[in-house]
């Protein structure tokens, strides 16, 4: 297939999954030193998020199901599933990542012209924010040829001129670096090249152990792990 002419995209947020916002949150606190703030609901999928503020345009997203709120479609980021229920009664984790398309290209008519290579994109909105960013039907992480895992990043353009990232107050922390485990590194490097994401993170071989990432972040008190 024809590689992307896209140019290099941008890490837009991290996402820590969790089984609720508090959980989300005070795992964030205990790990960084900082608390995120409310960010809201999505009706759509019946999720709500909390937010924190990272240096150079990033932020952190910490998200989970809102038990009072009807989902429209099937949870994004695999919420929905047994597996992914079963890892969070363990803890809140790194499950994803989202990389920013900016313009002049334009997300949905890039996904239409390589639909088997980027998930269909749905439109966004909360608050005075509106987005698109790309979903599996199923609400799966985002895959090539089945790799994925978390690690091959969701797509997200912004239609409002100010990011998140732009709107949140100053943290203090910055990442440091992001690092992907997959044991299908191969292709997830595939897919990140064709992207032109591939410079945003590092995917190493784990033919022994599930998917994961793991993110370093500069704080005050020195580099923490999320993971």
């Amino acid at each position: 297939m024809k590689p992307s002419s896209a140019a290099a995209l941008a890490l837009d947020h991290l996402i820590i999954a969790a089984r609720s916002l508090d959980e989300g949150a005070q795992f964030v606190a205990e790990t960084l030193g900082v608390e995120p703030v409310t960010g809201g609901a999505h009706a759509r999928m019946g999720t709500h998020n909390r937010l924190l503020g990272l240096a150079g345009g990033v932020y952190l997203e910490v998200i989970a199901i809102d038990r009072e709120a009807q989902a429209l479609a099937s949870r994004w980021f695999e919420l929905d599933t047994p597996a992914m229920q079963a890892r969070l009664e363990r803890g809140p984790f790194l499950a994803h990542w989202a990389a920013r398309v900016g313009r002049p290209k334009d997300l949905g008519r890039w996904q239409a012209q390589y639909p088997s290579r980027i998930a269909p994109v749905i439109a966004m909105s909360r608050g005075e924010l509106t987005w698109r960013l790309t979903v599996p039907v199923d609400g799966a992480f985002p895959s090539w040829q089945g790799a994925g895992d978390g690690i091959a990043p969701t797509l997200i353009q912004w239609d409002t001129p100010l990011t998140p990232a732009q709107r949140l107050p100053n943290s203090g922390l910055a990442l440091r670096s992001l690092k992907g485990f997959h044991p299908r590194a191969n292709l997830v490097r595939e897919q990140l090249a064709w992207l032109g994401a591939a410079h945003l993170i590092d995917i190493e071989d784990a033919p022994n152990q599930p998917p994961a990432l793991v993110a370093e972040i500069e704080t005050p008190a020195g580099v923490r792990v999320l993971r």
